[in-house]
């Protein structure tokens, strides 16, 4: 497979070469300067860099534009999209927003691939090189990405421990074509679980792997928010109830992460913020069959576990995929 740095190029795709495998990165950010560099520095040192990357300044009130124009004059393929100041850290749909205001600026046509990323990760060198290694391999790939790890003090890395059957939020590589087929990313809470199951829904795969030249630092830790851990762990329980998922199913979900810091709380404050939402009856996602469809994978997951329910998903949707890409 021929690539040059920047970009694949004379990839081979079903038998066939000469098709350009470009890739575009877009990140919503806002007030990053703590972290901001270390992930700059490593996605410049990629083996194979993005051809353009748009970072969307949320209206930074820190030195983050600095930063950027930093970067920005030494690296032409970076470009930044600011936005005004709303005043605070919008998660969940903010995020969805920023990251559309840099797809407004982006001819998706142009990239077989483009990723939303945060600009708080440190990423291995070959990170994307590997990840459209292995797209290349395996054409119902729609979305990928590797495993979070958190650094502790003394230098360790510690897993966040997630599941295989989908891309993780912080960094999610998408094929441009399943990207379009799902709609892109809906502006609320959970987006990052709900663009999955929608692609798993149309024969499409999710995948992340815990390789040593996928795995990556996040230096925030899961479920925090610009207010403390807890309220982060709130949040995902509300955004838990908003996607639709099974009440036993997200039971068990909070006893699994109660097991990680912040010990038993974190889980307790997960299944706090589903049952707040729940009594105070916060909007679901206007997608009635998606939201079955969830369910319908948790309960099977309950039974069997996540990896075999998501098996006979994808086996089962197998078909469907070949027939609605045959011709591609």
């Amino acid at each position: 497979m021929g690539r040059r740095r920047g970009g694949y190029r004379e990839a081979r795709t079903g038998g066939k070469t000469g098709q350009t495998m470009s890739y575009a990165i877009i990140s919503p950010c806002r007030n990053e300067a703590e972290y901001m560099r270390r992930t700059l520095d490593t996605v410049v040192a990629q083996t194979v860099r993005p051809d353009t990357w748009i970072i969307v300044d949320d209206g930074s009130t820190d030195a983050t534009p600095e930063i950027l124009a930093e970067y920005t004059r030494e690296h032409p393929w970076i470009r930044v999209v600011p936005k005004p100041d709303r005043g605070f850290r919008a998660v969940g749909g903010g995020v969805v927003e920023a990251f559309n205001a840099g797809l407004a600026h982006l001819d998706l046509d142009a990239f077989a691939y483009v990723t939303k990323m945060d600009l708080d990760l440190e990423l291995p060198p070959r990170y994307f090189e590997e990840l459209i290694r292995r797209m290349e391999a395996e054409p119902r790939l729609g979305s990928c990405s590797g495993k979070p790890y958190n650094r502790r003090a003394d230098g360790t890395l510690v897993s966040e421990r997630r599941g295989d059957e989908m891309s993780v939020g912080m960094t999610k590589f998408y094929r441009t074509s399943c990207f379009r087929e799902i709609g892109g990313f809906v502006p609320m809470v959970m987006w990052d679980a709900i663009d999955a199951h929608r692609s798993r829904q149309l024969g499409w795969i999710s995948r992340s792997w815990d390789d040593p030249e996928l795995r990556f630092v996040h230096l925030r830790p899961m479920g925090s928010s610009q207010t403390s851990v807890h309220v982060g762990r709130r949040r995902h329980g509300m955004g838990q109830y908003v996607m639709g998922s099974d009440l036993l199913y997200f039971a068990a979900t909070c006893a699994f992460r109660a097991l990680e810091p912040p010990y038993v709380i974190g889980g307790v404050n997960m299944f706090l913020g589903y049952l707040d939402a729940w009594r105070k009856g916060v909007p679901q996602v206007d997608d009635p069959e998606l939201r079955r469809f969830v369910r319908a994978y948790q309960r099977r997951a309950l039974v069997v576990g996540r990896r075999r329910a998501v098996e006979e998903i994808e086996a089962r949707t197998g078909e469907i995929w070949r027939r609605n890409h045959a011709a591609a």
